[in-house]
C-alpha cells in the first residue's frame, strides 16, 4: 500500500524515497537556500552600507536583491519540503499564502531584471542623457512596478481562484487531493502567467540586450579603427575589443543567459501542460520550479564576477571593516 499524507480516502501519496536519497536532496536544497539567502544578503549589505554604490542603478539591484533574499527566505524551506516529502502539511489558507508569494517573488525578480536591462541601455548608449533619463524618481516608479503588479497579479489569481476558472470540476475530480499545495492553471490563466511573469519582461531584456550589443559593437569597432590610424594597439581578448561597452554587453549577456536557462523550462512547460491535460509529472514540475529559483541564487555571483566593487565590499564585510568608523566612506573603485 501507497504511504499517503493523511489517513483518509482523499490524501495525496506520500513520497517513497529512500531515507539516504532524500537526506541528500535535503542537503542540496539547503545548501541551495543558504547559498541564496547569503549571496543576496551580501548585495544587501553592500549597497546600503558603502555610499559610493549609493546610485541609481544599485538601488535597482538593490531592490532585486532583497525580492530574491526574500525568495530564499519565506518560500523556498517550504517548498523544499514539500518538493521531497510531496506532502504540504501547513494547512490550506498558508497554502494560498506561499504559492501567492512564490508567483510574486519569482514574476518580481524576472521584472527588476527587464528593467536594469532598460536602466543598463540608456548608460551605455546614451551616457550624456544617461542622468536626466533615469533619475531617481524614474528608478523608484521602476522598483514600485515590479513589487506591485506581480503582487497584483500573483495575490488576486490564486485568492480569487482565477487560475482554476472554468476547469473547477476537472480540478476537484482528477487532480485535488488532501496535502498538495501545487498551483494548478487552465488554459487562459496559464497563457496569461506566461505573458505576464516571462514573455513580457523576457522580450524587454532580450530587445534591450540586443540594442546595446549593435550599438557597443559599433562603438567598440569605431574606437579599434581609430587608434590603428595612430598605431595603437588595443587591449584584446579573444579578438573581441575590451572596453566599458564590452564589459556591460557581457555582463547583460550572462544574466540573460541564466535567466533563460533557468526559468524558460518552468514557463514552457507551465503554458504547454493544460493543452496535455495536466499530462507533465508533479515531480517534474518541481524540479523545473527549483532551476527557476537557482536564477536568484546566481544573480549576486554574476555580481561577484563582473564588478570588483562587489568583491571588495564582500572582502570587508566578511572581515568585519564595515564596523569600523569611516568605512561607509570607502573607496569601492
Amino acid at each position: 500500500m501507497m504511504p499517503s499524507c493523511y489517513n483518509i480516502n482523499i490524501s495525496c501519496v506520500k513520497s517513497n524515497l529512500p531515507r539516504d536519497i532524500r537526506a541528500s536532496l535535503y542537503s542540496l536544497m539547503v545548501l541551495i537556500i543558504l547559498t541564496t539567502l547569503m549571496g543576496n544578503l551580501i548585495v544587501i549589505i553592500s549597497i546600503s552600507h558603502f555610499k559610493q554604490l549609493h546610485t541609481p542603478t544599485n538601488l535597482l539591484i538593490h531592490s532585486m536583491a532583497t525580492v530574491d533574499f526574500l525568495l530564499g527566505c519565506l518560500v523556498m524551506p517550504y517548498s523544499m519540503v514539500r518538493s521531497i516529502e510531496h506532502c504540504w502539511y501547513f494547512g490550506e489558507i498558508f497554502c494560498k499564502i506561499h504559492t501567492s508569494t512564490d508567483i510574486m517573488l519569482s514574476s518580481a525578480s524576472i521584472f527588476h531584471l527587464s528593467f536594469i536591462s532598460i536602466d543598463r541601455y540608456y548608460a551605455v548608449c546614451d551616457p550624456l542623457r544617461y542622468k536626466a533619463r533615469i533619475s531617481i524618481s524614474v528608478i523608484s516608479a521602476m522598483i514600485f512596478i515590479s513589487w506591485s503588479v506581480p503582487a497584483v497579479f500573483a495575490f488576486g489569481m490564486i485568492f480569487l481562484e482565477l487560475n482554476i476558472r472554468g476547469v473547477e470540476e476537472v480540478y476537484c475530480k482528477h487532480i485535488y487531493c488532501l496535502g498538495a499545495c501545487s498551483v494548478f492553471f487552465s488554459k487562459i490563466s496559464a497563457a496569461l502567467a506566461f505573458v505576464t511573469s516571462f514573455y513580457i519582461p523576457g522580450s524587454i531584456m532580450l530587445c534591450f540586450y540586443c540594442r546595446i550589443y549593435v550599438i557597443a559593437n559599433g562603438q567598440a569597432r569605431s574606437i579599434h579603427d581609430r587608434n590603428k590610424k595612430f598605431e595603437i594597439r588595443l587591449e584584446k581578448k579573444n579578438g573581441m575589443p575590451q572596453s566599458k561597452e564590452w564589459k556591460a554587453v557581457k555582463t547583460l549577456g550572462i544574466v540573460m543567459g541564466v535567466f533563460l536557462i533557468c526559468w524558460c523550462p518552468f514557463f514552457v512547460c507551465t503554458v504547454i501542460d493544460p493543452f496535455l491535460d495536466h499530462a507533465i509529472p508533479p515531480t517534474f514540475s518541481d524540479a523545473l520550479i527549483w532551476l527557476g529559483y537557482l536564477n536568484s541564487t546566481f544573480n549576486p555571483m554574476v555580481y561577484a564576477f563582473f564588478y570588483p566593487w562587489f568583491r571588495k565590499a564582500l572582502k570587508m564585510i566578511l572581515f568585519g571593516k564595515i564596523f569600523q568608523k569611516g568605512s561607509s566612506r570607502s573607496k569601492l573603485f
